[in-house]
């Protein structure tokens, strides 16, 4: 009884992800369900395009949650991830005080007396009023929750894993002058990564791991269709088979799914039917983005086209 009604719940994520536009697999819709029961992050690993930033967007877009997104790269920080002072303010308050120093002081007749009264002064400039939140420390204040996207983490420097740590295992971080700040609600943290270089363990211990590669051909109609309803079955069928075939080639970089819908809008604002040789071709840059590669790929068209065919009429 318990796995029936586990499967419903990951059939109705796959149903309100698809109602978003996103058609997921069993294997991501499983992923989200867990991660939503037990509370913890997702890192999405796999190829550039593939749809890991669209879950997130999906995700927060069937749930009526606010996104909030933070793009890695290196050389990022603190003050541009979590939170950073409001320096101009302090410098203006700081003015305001010197303006009325006389009356903060009132009577004080010694230094330790006029230090003491300025004490409390001073912790104000250290306040919340004086904190100018960033996408970390957002995402912790949203009363209802949120959806949290680290986007392309492997392009941080590995310092900045050990800044997410805490927010990653207890939804909290810790401000020295300020202390600690937990959510009221966790976020749902999606982590991006295109394996451009190997993230530490202790962020993976914190996270549910989930990849994304290139999907099997009727996954990727499915997607076609959802996001380019124009699209006749043959071309669709064909095209996706022509991709595949493409994506066989020892090639610098294949096309993935964002390019196979680029690649459909296109072939339907060209009017086309079904795949020829020439419209191959000359559309053929909007699939490969290296001229190698398309000089790699194009002595191979015209098979490809074939071979699409002959699958669509035996699919």
């Amino acid at each position: 009884m318990a796995e029936q009604k586990a499967s419903t719940l990951i059939e109705a994520v796959e149903s309100g992800l698809a109602a978003q536009g996103y058609i997921a697999s069993r294997q991501i819709a499983t992923a989200v369900y867990l991660s939503q029961q037990i509370e913890k992050p997702i890192l999405v690993e796999g190829p550039a395009g593939v749809g890991k930033t669209e879950l997130a967007k999906a995700i927060a877009a069937w749930r009526g949650k606010k996104m909030i997104r933070l793009q890695c790269y290196e050389g990022l920080d603190e003050a541009k991830a979590l939170y950073e002072w409001k320096y101009a303010k302090q410098l203006l308050y700081t003015q305001i005080l010197k303006d009325k120093l006389g009356e903060v002081l009132g009577g004080a007749q010694t230094l330790h007396a006029a230090l003491d009264q300025l004490h409390d002064f001073g912790d104000v400039f250290f306040s919340k009023e004086f904190v100018e939140p960033r996408p970390l420390l957002q995402a912790l204040e949203q009363p209802g929750g949120c959806v949290l996207l680290i986007d392309e983490i492997d392009k941080s420097d590995a310092e900045f894993e050990s800044l997410l740590l805490e927010i990653l295992s207890d939804f909290q971080v810790t401000i020295p002058e300020l202390g600690t700040v937990s959510a009221i609600t966790p976020p749902t943290v999606i982590l991006t990564s295109n394996s451009e270089r190997d993230l530490g363990d202790a962020l993976k211990r914190r996270c549910l791991h989930l990849h994304i590669g290139f999907p099997e051909q009727r996954l990727e109609e499915r997607i076609v269709e959802s996001r380019v309803p124009g699209i006749s079955q043959t071309l669709r069928r064909q095209m996706v088979g022509f991709i595949h075939e493409i994506r066989s080639l020892d090639l610098k970089k294949l096309p993935s799914v964002s390019e196979t819908i680029d690649w459909a809008r296109v072939l339907v604002l060209l009017q086309a039917t079904e795949l020829n040789t020439e419209m191959v071709k000359d559309t053929l840059n909007v699939l490969l983005k290296y001229e190698a590669d398309i000089e790699a790929a194009s002595p191979q068209v015209t098979t490809f086209i074939a071979k699409a065919a002959r699958s669509n009429v035996f699919g």
